[in-house]
């Protein structure tokens, strides 16, 4: 069984390891601080970065929820043209104000960063800071062209070309 574990593991690495990087900028990202009673709830993907584990979605949401013991839940659903639609349970710690752990599986965890989010906390863009993936999600299911075109530049400002991004139909 350690054998098996220890071959995932590098497996995982492996896949991260070969994901591009599409941040362009050398300065460091910041993250914003986050109330989790206040960003727990349901979120609607508007764009991502591609990524190997989303190929195939159409649409996503992630539901967030504080746990008794500390943690934050995490369920993510991918929506696909075939209606064979995918859930992911996972769980996630802080480790900073506005820095996230998230694990899916065992003992791998990734970074989870909220790089901006508006002050009623409407949407949210996160990414970690390899600059390797980065999501814009909002409370709502769809955006208004001005909308979109505003999270544009708020992605280009982080050092990302919005053009790199899958964008939700």
């Amino acid at each position: 069984m350690r054998y098996l574990l220890a071959a995932f593991g590098l497996f995982a690495l492996s896949a991260c390891a070969i994901q591009p990087v599409y941040r362009t900028l050398d300065t460091p990202l910041a993250t914003r601080p986050i109330e989790l009673d206040r960003y727990a709830g349901l979120w609607h993907e508007q764009a991502r970065l591609p990524n190997w584990f989303e190929r195939g979605c159409t649409r996503a949401t992630a539901e967030y929820g504080v746990r008794p013991d500390g943690l934050i839940s995490v369920r993510n659903t991918c929506f696909r043209e075939n209606g064979r639609d995918e859930v992911a349970n996972g769980r996630a710690r802080v480790v900073g104000e506005g820095q996230l752990k998230v694990s899916f599986f065992g003992p791998f965890w990734g970074d989870y960063w909220v790089l901006e989010r508006a002050d009623d906390y409407s949407w949210s863009i996160v990414g970690e800071p390899g600059g390797r993936y980065l999501w814009l999600l909002t409370r709502a299911e769809r955006l208004s062209p001005q909308e979109r075109a505003a999270f544009e530049q708020r992605i280009a400002r982080l050092g990302y070309e919005p053009g790199d991004l899958y964008w939700a139909p």
